[in-house]
């Protein structure tokens, strides 16, 4: 499931991606990588180093570009190839890791229960409890709906890490970010914006001495596609605006908006009706949830046919985060 982590036996740990997988492998983008592989990857990396058990990882100093996306495809191409595969569904090769390789998955809510479970724990457990035990009361979401990602899931935090917690659920998730508006203007918590998308997702902020973010991740009622039951087939650059018709799945990963009067000269007027995008899908987490229904987003994008397998059913979206450009991007307005 999205929000899962797993390690390989080389020691590259990835994050899960979204919630359609092939049968025999997940697909998943690239977070650590062993120290002793540093020279195989074409990408700058940040100074500081992690320690998985006895392992040092590095991680790069971005990860959500286009061209560092592509750094990663190149290097496991040549070094591991079993981790590039070619999707017939979208035409393209993507970071995959083949279910063999995996050495051990890290489902948030278990991390959580283990987390619990600790008879020695440090200042940053302790505060990571703290947090989704207040949360819980000033929510009632039940605990057995959150769960611990990031380093703490992994035990590999240090003083520095950051509170990464998971909600499970669109509806507790709304009712999640009602209740850290409230916290905040108690003074209990505080929001931290390092740029616009912070202050328009509202997720990030600081609890005590630390930063926390929040996320969502589908309950397995929610999921409701499965790979191979479409077709994605890309059809040209785009660049737009519109208004949000819909964020009932803006919140999860990949980030859905359903969207309605598209204005842009150079790409409504020349396409038929039936070819205006219905959806933007954001494959890149910093776009979740950055816009309510009836908000204005500025949309940069891949325009993508989508059909049906089963039916022959097609339909028009706009996917951001498609590894072919750095420009792509959604913007509230």
């Amino acid at each position: 499931m999205d929000g899962d982590t797993f390690a390989t036996r080389e020691g590259f740990i990835f994050n899960v991606f979204g919630y359609e997988h092939p049968p025999d492998r997940v697909l998943a983008f690239l977070k650590y990588i062993p120290a002793r592989l540093k020279g195989l990857f074409r990408i700058e990396f940040l100074e500081r180093t992690w320690r998985y058990g006895r392992l040092p990882l590095l991680r790069a100093e971005k990860l959500y570009t286009a061209r560092n996306y592509h750094a990663f495809i190149e290097a496991f191409r040549k070094e591991f190839p079993p981790y590039v595969y070619c999707c017939p569904f979208r035409q393209k090769e993507v970071i995959s890791a083949p279910l063999s390789t995996v050495k051990r998955v890290y489902v948030p809510r278990e991390c959580l229960q283990l987390l619990t479970t600790l008879k020695r724990k440090d200042a940053l457990q302790k505060n990571t409890l703290e947090f989704i035990s207040l949360l819980a009361s000033e929510t009632g979401i039940s605990l057995r709906d959150f769960g611990v990602h990031g380093s703490v899931a992994l035990n590999m935090h240090t003083e520095k890490s950051d509170i990464d917690i998971v909600v499970c659920g669109a509806n507790n998730f709304r009712r999640l970010e009602a209740a850290v508006d409230r916290l905040v203007k108690k003074g209990e918590l505080s929001y931290l914006f390092n740029n616009r998308l912070d202050a328009a997702r509202r997720f990030k902020g600081r609890y005590r001495d630390k930063v926390f973010m929040y996320n969502a991740i589908r309950k397995p009622e929610e999921v409701n596609s499965r790979y191979g039951d479409f077709t994605y087939t890309p059809i040209v650059p785009v660049k737009f605006h519109c208004m949000v018709e819909d964020d009932g799945e803006a919140m999860f990963r990949p980030a859905t908006y359903r969207i309605q009067d598209c204005e842009q000269a150079n790409f409504s007027s020349r396409l038929p009706d039936d070819k205006i995008p219905k959806f933007v899908v954001s494959m890149i987490g910093c776009y979740r949830n950055v816009a309510r229904k009836g908000d204005k987003i500025r949309v940069s994008g891949m325009l993508e046919c989508v059909r049906k397998v089963e039916t022959g059913e097609t339909f028009y979206q706009v996917v951001v985060g498609t590894g072919t450009s750095e420009e792509e991007h959604i913007w509230p307005l």
